[in-house]
């Protein structure tokens, strides 16, 4: 207890009142100089180009609209069904957790940056019986053996006169919003493979509904077709060849019956249930879910500013040009102000006059800029442009990609317009083929590739809708929409632009942080 009432009472008997001036040069000194470039998009970025901030080529004026991408764009489908799996998904999937916990652990390693330098500060107390030499102090007698005590505190303030603590919660910073933008295109990729798992079950279940309609249909042809051969009027070879028929549609039964499984496994797993646990709704669907509107798709500098992981690719540029000052602030030295006080001596002696000890001064400590420290600056700006480059990449990754969905969906829902009205044709067809056929006016074989003919088309088409509903999901996924369902805007709202701003201190990059938590809150 001696020793603890020594320490409490430590603190009063300092002589640091007069050093109390000081401190507003300290903390003048600490945010004078930031080494390093300044970070802002930088002219010659492609996301600054004329190709990025343009109409988006490929559009289809009957097929989109220039409107911005809702952020809820699978309400689009009007299903309740499908918003049900999309909610549910959002809050299950496991990819999203790893998601979160990425973005958790980002923002504990941003307060570690923000937590270096400044004031730091420990106490001590240690006890000893030893023998100390004499002749360290000059003294040529045996010195006794003694209890020897020390206790004390120290305080010091870093100073980070070249600012390369402050570049380092810059990156820190910056990491942390590349990893949130990481789990922002999580987030949509999550919901656009919910909703094509849900699409591909019930494309499947709607082919095979069409083939079980089919085969229904071709087996009555057979069946006729024997009621006519027992009567006289017909042949084997009719019948032989209506019940080849019949066996070709019994063997795609399966395929789509497979197709409709693995879609609702998919779909299981990125709910994190079971496939037994799927909603009756969901294996019940065998109709596709269709969007009765152009789709809205923006411009070109819209779908830059939406995309999570062009931000991101954006984000990761700006880390890695702080880090360009992390590098030059080591070639400096760092500069510390402390003060320690405290008791050393002989153990009964502690805690009086004789006994204490203070002091207070400036700690220079440089190490000069040898084993490789200007090459680790040249390796950061080596960085920053490989960042720049992948950064570049991205940006045409995403103009391609939309660009590519674009005119794949234009296609393929030409190629489904066409087959609708070949479907028409075949259905008129065939139902003029077998009236005919059943007078007597048409052979069985002309009856049965009018059928055959039919099917075919009704197949094709289901096939051909199915592909563009798969079009819309995989156009939606390029458009970058439906990552702020945190509540960031509303539907049809346009997220902010590309960051550029530096973090100019460690407070405001906290601010920052802590708003950045704040929108990403629900």
């Amino acid at each position: 207890m001696k020793f603890v009432r020594a320490l409490s009472s430590l603190a009063p008997r300092l002589p640091l009142l007069p050093l109390l001036p000081l401190l507003p040069l300290t903390f003048a000194l600490n945010g004078c100089i930031n080494v390093g470039p300044n970070y802002t998009l930088p002219k010659q970025a492609l996301v600054n180009a004329p190709l990025a901030n343009g109409p988006i080529e490929g559009a289809d004026p009957r097929l989109t609209s220039t409107l911005n991408v809702p952020t809820v764009w699978w309400k689009l489908y009007d299903d309740p069904v499908l918003n049900g799996l999309v909610d549910q998904a959002l809050k299950s999937n496991t990819d999203l957790r790893v998601a979160a916990a990425n973005l958790a652990r980002s923002r504990e390693a941003l307060s570690i940056a923000q937590a270096q330098g400044g004031f730091s500060g420990n106490a001590s107390v240690a006890i000893q019986r030893a023998q100390e030499s004499a002749e360290q102090f000059l003294l040529f007698e045996k010195i006794p053996v003694a209890n020897l005590g020390d206790m004390g505190v120290n305080v010091s303030y870093e100073i980070d006169l070249f600012g390369k603590l402050r570049r380092g919660v810059e990156a820190a910073a910056a990491d942390t919003e590349a990893v949130e933008a990481a789990g922002d295109l999580a987030r949509i990729t999550v919901v656009a493979d919910v909703v094509r798992s849900y699409v591909e079950q019930c494309s499947a279940a709607e082919e095979l509904r069409i083939a079980e309609q089919s085969l229904a249909l071709q087996t009555e042809r057979v069946d006729l077709s024997r009621r006519l051969r027992d009567a006289g009027r017909g042949s084997q070879t009719a019948v032989t060849s209506g019940q080849t028929q019949i066996e070709n549609l019994r063997a795609d039964i399966p395929r789509y019956t497979a197709r409709r499984k693995i879609a609702q496994y998919r779909l299981a797993m990125l709910l994190a249930q079971s496939p037994s646990q799927l909603p009756p709704a969901v294996l019940a669907c065998d109709r596709l879910p269709q969007i009765h509107q152009p789709i809205p798709v923006g411009d070109g500098a819209a779908l830059l500013r939406r995309r999570p992981d062009v931000h991101e690719a954006e984000r990761q540029l700006a880390a890695s040009t702080a880090r360009i000052g992390v590098a030059t602030g080591a070639l400096y030295p760092s500069i510390s102000i402390g003060a320690s006080a405290g008791y050393t001596g002989v153990l009964e002696d502690i805690p009086t006059i004789p006994t204490a000890r203070w002091a207070f001064g400036p700690l220079i400590s440089w190490t000069f800029p040898t084993n490789g420290a200007r090459q680790r600056v040249h390796e950061a700006e080596a960085s920053s442009q490989v960042a720049l480059a992948r950064f570049d990449g991205v940006v045409l990754t995403a103009l391609r990609e939309t660009e590519t969905n674009l005119a794949t969906y234009a296609s393929d829902y030409a190629r489904a317009e066409a087959l609708r009205e070949a479907l028409k044709s075949a259905a008129k067809s065939a139902d003029e083929t077998h009236r005919l056929y059943r007078a007597g006016r048409e052979s069985f074989i002309s009856d049965l590739d009018a059928t055959r003919t039919l099917t075919a088309a009704k197949s094709q088409l289901a096939a051909a809708e199915g592909q563009v509903a798969i079009d819309q999901v995989n156009l939606f996924l390029s458009l970058g929409g439906g990552w702020e369902v945190g509540g960031q805007s509303t539907p049809g709202e346009t997220p902010p632009r590309l960051k550029a701003t530096p973090v100019t201190d460690r407070s405001s990059a906290k601010a920052g942080a802590s708003a950045a938590a704040a929108a990403k809150s629900p």
